[in-house]
């Protein structure tokens, strides 16, 4: 017994030691993010655009199909068990306000998190972030500053992406493979949505993209020992990206709907 309340106190001290390490770390990036110092601007946006790219553009091809299978698949669901005044209103509470967010948020944690871990665990195993420091490079600029704003902005379009996507085309494909009076449901959304819909969405995009860039900077950067360390951290990263995008979700539905 007493060894079991020595290991609850050991795992919950480590796990409020990362909460602590995590917090420290954003604030650090956010407050670069508000200085903005003049050296550097130029290599900074170029970072940021690549980061946007790889993390927004390149997964069109992945969210896009996604979103249109899901949206279909809901639209024809519901449309069979909801009213038709209901059915934009479960549209919007499930499709645009729910699954989205969510089912974008592990697309970008599938791709760009483990990337970022993986990069920043192999730099801090070879000591790359170390050079930096040595020839007077800040880490804060070049690495973890354009990470956040270019997965924070990422996450931005393709939750816009996916909501429209698969309201629209699973529309599409509704329409064109059945029968199901469909014919008032775009307006039965655009009723729906409200301004706190929207607030929401948001919100959630930007918690998103703040806490997973965060958590996978911070896993990258708790490796110590050797390469073999990296794909463990990525996989715990991973999984606390995941953790923390559900506790997000949960939080705000708390907050605004209940």
């Amino acid at each position: 017994m007493r060894d079991y309340v020595g290991y609850l106190g050991r795992q919950t001290a480590d796990r409020l030691n990362r909460y602590a390490d995590q917090s420290a770390l954003f604030y650090r990036i956010l407050r670069q993010v508000v200085l903005n110092p003049r050296a550097g601007r130029r290599l900074r946006l170029r970072i940021v655009v690549e980061q946007i790219y790889f993390t927004a553009v390149e997964a069109l091809w992945i969210v896009i199909p996604i979103s249109l299978l899901l949206g279909s698949m809901m639209i024809l669901q519901l449309s069979g068990v909801a009213a038709q005044h209901d059915l934009g209103k479960v549209t919007v509470a499930l499709l645009i306000r729910e699954f989205g967010p969510l089912v974008t948020a592990l697309v970008v944690i599938l791709r760009s998190a483990t990337a970022v871990t993986i990069e920043t665990g192999y730099m801090k195993v070879l000591r790359e972030i170390e050079a930096l420091e040595l020839q007077g490079v800040d880490p804060l600029d070049v690495l973890f500053v354009p990470r956040l704003i270019g997965i924070t902005v990422s996450l931005f379009c393709l939750i816009t992406i996916f909501c429209i996507t698969s309201v629209l085309g699973g529309y599409a494909i509704a329409w064109v493979l059945t029968t199901l009076p469909l014919q008032n449901f775009l307006a039965q959304i655009g009723k729906a949505i409200e301004g706190v819909d929207i607030a929401v969405v948001a919100l959630k995009a930007l918690f998103f993209g703040v806490g997973i860039t965060v958590i996978s900077l911070h896993y990258g950067l708790a490796v110590r020992r050797g390469i073999t360390e990296v794909p463990v951290a990525t996989s715990r990263g991973a999984v606390a990206c995941l953790f923390y995008c559900l506790a997000v979700n949960f939080a705000l539905f708390a907050a605004f709907f209940l």
